[in-house]
């Protein structure tokens, strides 16, 4: 910052050296002066406006940084609690295996002899229900041709 401020001195001295040296004729100074305020003024603007972006951008970078940080620190210290839980959870179903085989091996012969008794009672029903849907089908369908000969040609 205080560079630049030696380097705007620096450029109005010489713009105002230049002006006086090269200049024989009467010159307004007051317009002269008021250039140069605005130059300088423009210039400090300018310069404010470019060093509050170069730190937004800094900040911005080591929020980044952070994060990005804190996000692989916590997944290594995650990770090995997830291991942990992945192998307990596989040691679990292996030990489960063997209860869960022996309930399907108690419960598939009863399964079997409620399928040998209800297989007689179910085919019965189809019986008696088929004719009742058949009649139903053909039904529909004599109401299907009627509405159709109602219809007018198209």
């Amino acid at each position: 910052m205080k560079f630049s401020l030696v380097a705007v001195l620096v450029v109005v001295l010489a713009v105002a050296h230049g002006t006086e040296s090269v200049s024989l004729v009467k010159r307004d100074v007051e317009s002269d002066l008021d250039r140069i305020t605005k130059f300088i003024n423009d210039m400090s603007v300018t310069l404010n406006s470019a060093t509050q972006e170069m730190v937004e951008k800094v900040k911005a970078m080591e929020v980044a940084n952070t994060a990005q940080t804190y996000m692989e620190d916590s997944r290594a210290k995650i990770q090995p609690l997830v291991d942990q839980v992945q192998a307990e959870a596989t040691k679990l179903q292996e030990q489960v295996k063997p209860f869960i085989a022996n309930i399907e091996d108690q419960i598939r012969p009863v399964t079997e002899n409620l399928n040998t008794q209800l297989k007689p009672m179910t085919d019965k029903v189809h019986a008696q229900v088929k004719p009742l849907t058949d009649m139903i089908e053909n039904f529909f369908q004599q109401v299907m041709d009627q509405t159709k000969a109602l219809m007018p040609p198209q």
